[in-house]
């Protein structure tokens, strides 16, 4: 039974390695991997070891809501929109010491989004906002072997581009007009973030592990440069000429339990919780943004052997509202954001690198 204990705690700290946030469909969606943390089935990384995980999400958003009202009247009208999000996020992490460690991560975006009723769609791809950081275990590693906390603080960086461009045909006699992607498909935020994450398991028992992970990126820039519309004169004084640069969290945890019969495969279940507040913890928060939350139950899996792991999850959404951002609270108004039914989740990993010594 110890053996059971310690191949769960041994996949979880890798999987609790810190990743970017990005919420859910029309609000944002960049977040690809299955955070759940010791770090794969070797345990704890050592001092000199390296981690590369490249992680996958999919999402499809189409069902509208207004708070916590889904607006079935789109559907049946013909008139929802509809965005397609595949992800694929690369990162490095390298262990520093048996506490410390840092890492690297860049996201490559493809997306779609068409309005049902529309003759056109319009899609995005490139590489997203970069993102160092640092992490830090609360207890020494070779002391706490079944339990430990960790918290991490890092910086995003601007490197995707938030004003891509598509020529549009939209059949009204004036030919093929660019025309400025919304930014829920734009691969960059516009900004510079910074970014705290922490990361938490405790063994219970012998044969199970309770998780937690999370991460808040948090944007002191209140707006982008570029005009949400090309086409139409707009007025650049009003409150949502300019999308907004939004803070984004995400929050997951659950138990982990090992399959007595397949060594190395773990499963996994619990909530996942992601999105964007209305107001930002930092600066101003005006411009257009579509702030709430999806709360999701996620059953998944992971596998272990040798220095590789593979983990999936499904995210199955049982709570979704479309809080009112600022410029609604200003107007009265509130808008409506389309979410996902579900969140396809995966990642694979491998660890290289010669150990250094333990080191204190």
């Amino acid at each position: 039974m110890k053996s059971l204990a310690y191949l769960t705690i041994s996949g979880l700290v890798l999987l609790l390695a810190p990743r970017p946030a990005r919420a859910q469909g029309c609000i944002v969606a960049r977040s690809a991997v299955q955070p759940i943390g010791p770090e794969s089935g070797g345990g704890y990384m050592e001092p000199g070891e390296f981690d590369f995980t490249f992680g996958y999400r999919h999402q499809y958003s189409f069902r509208h809501f207004v708070g916590d009202v889904e607006q079935k009247q789109r559907i049946q009208i013909g008139n929802q929109v509809m965005n397609k999000i595949n992800l694929e996020n690369f990162n490095l992490s390298y262990q520093l010491t048996p506490r410390f460690s840092v890492s690297g991560s860049l996201p490559l975006l493809l997306a779609s989004r068409r309005s049902n009723n529309s003759p056109f769609t319009t899609t995005a791809q490139g590489i997203g906002d970069a993102i160092i950081s640092a992490q830090a275990w609360i207890w020494n590693p070779r002391n706490k072997t079944r339990g430990n906390v960790s918290i991490g603080l890092g910086l995003a960086m601007p490197t995707g581009r938030d004003n891509l461009i598509n020529n549009v045909d939209r059949f009204d006699g004036k030919g093929a007009q660019p025309t400025v992607l919304d930014y829920s498909i734009q691969p960059g935020s516009g900004g510079w973030g910074i970014v705290l994450n922490w990361q938490a398991f405790r063994a219970l028992g012998n044969s199970a592990a309770a998780y937690i992970s999370g991460n808040y990126i948090a944007t002191p820039q209140n707006t982008t440069k570029v005009l949400r519309n090309t086409t139409t004169a707009i007025n650049p004084l009003t409150l949502t000429a300019y999308s907004s640069i939004s803070d984004q969290y995400l929050v997951q945890a659950g138990i982990a339990k090992p399959i007595k019969k397949v060594r190395g495969l773990t499963v996994t279940f619990g909530p996942r919780w992601e999105g964007v507040p209305a107001k930002d913890v930092i600066g101003d928060s005006l411009g257009f943004r579509r702030p709430g939350y999806a709360v999701s139950v996620e059953p998944g899996f992971q596998y272990a052997r040798n220095k590789m792991m593979f983990t999936a999850s499904v995210g199955k959404a049982i709570l979704r509202d479309r809080t009112r951002s600022m410029p609604d609270r200003i107007t009265g108004g509130h808008g409506d954001a389309a979410f996902a039914d579900y969140v396809w989740v995966a990642s694979y990993s491998y660890r290289f690198g010669t150990p250094r010594g333990m080191e204190h």
